[in-house]
C-alpha cells in the first residue's frame, strides 16, 4: 500500500471512529469548541483592524471556546431528541423540527451561552440576567434570519451524526457575530451608575 493510500485509509478509520455513536459526543463538542474559538479570533482580528481593541485577548477566546462546549453538548442531545420523537424527512416533520428548534433550542442555548460566560467572568446572577435582557434578543433575531433555511437543509439532507458539524460550518459567520454582540460595550452599568449618582 502506497503512502497516499495508507493516509486515506487512516483518514477513513479516523472518520468512522470520530462519527461513531461511541465518540460522537466528543467529536461534536470538539467541533463546537474549535469553531467558537475561530469565530472569536476572527472577530478580535476585525476589532484590532478597526481600532476597537488594543490587543488580542486569549482569555476571551478561551471563554468563548468553553461556551462552545456547553452549546455543543446541548445541540448534540437536542438533535438526538428531535430525531427520536420526530422521525422521518417529510415536509410536515421538518417544519415541526424547525419551529421547535427556533422556539425551544435557540433560547435555551443562547441562555446557556450567556450563563456559561457569566460564570467564567465571575458575574453574579443579576448581572447575567441583565446582560441576557440587553443582548440576547440580538442573537435571537439573527437566528431567525439564518437558521430556518439552514435547518431545512440540515433536517432534510444531513444525517444526524453530521448535523453539528454542518451547524458549526454554517455558523462560523454567526459565531463571529455572537462574539461581537457578547463583547460589545454594555450600557447597563452606565445607567445604574447615573441613577445612583442622581440619587
Amino acid at each position: 500500500m502506497g503512502a497516499g493510500a495508507l493516509t486515506m485509509h487512516k483518514l477513513r478509520e479516523w472518520h468512522s471512529s470520530a462519527f461513531s455513536n461511541k465518540f460522537l459526543l466528543f467529536t461534536n463538542v470538539g467541533i463546537s469548541l474549535t469553531l467558537s474559538s475561530v469565530g472569536d479570533i476572527l472577530e478580535q482580528q476585525l476589532e484590532l483592524y478597526n481600532g476597537e481593541i488594543e490587543h488580542y485577548c486569549s482569555t476571551r477566546t478561551s471563554h468563548m471556546a468553553t461556551s462552545g462546549v456547553a452549546v455543543g453538548i446541548i445541540c448534540h442531545y437536542w438533535y438526538q431528541l428531535l430525531d427520536k420523537h420526530l422521525p422521518g424527512r417529510s415536509m410536515r416533520v421538518i417544519a415541526k423540527k424547525i419551529v421547535l428548534d427556533q422556539v425551544v433550542c435557540s433560547p435555551l442555548y443562547i441562555s446557556a451561552f450567556f450563563v456559561t460566560l457569566g460564570i467564567l467572568e465571575k458575574k453574579d446572577a443579576g448581572e447575567v440576567w441583565e446582560e441576557i435582557k440587553e443582548k440576547a434578543w440580538k442573537l435571537y433575531a439573527a437566528e431567525w434570519t439564518v437558521w430556518p433555511v439552514a435547518q431545512f437543509i440540515n433536517f432534510y439532507w444531513v444525517p444526524t451524526h453530521y448535523r453539528i458539524f454542518y451547524d458549526n460550518v454554517i455558523s462560523l459567520g454567526y459565531d463571529v457575530f455572537t462574539s461581537k454582540v457578547k463583547h460589545s460595550p454594555s450600557h447597563l452599568p452606565k445607567l445604574i451608575s447615573t441613577t445612583s449618582t442622581q440619587s
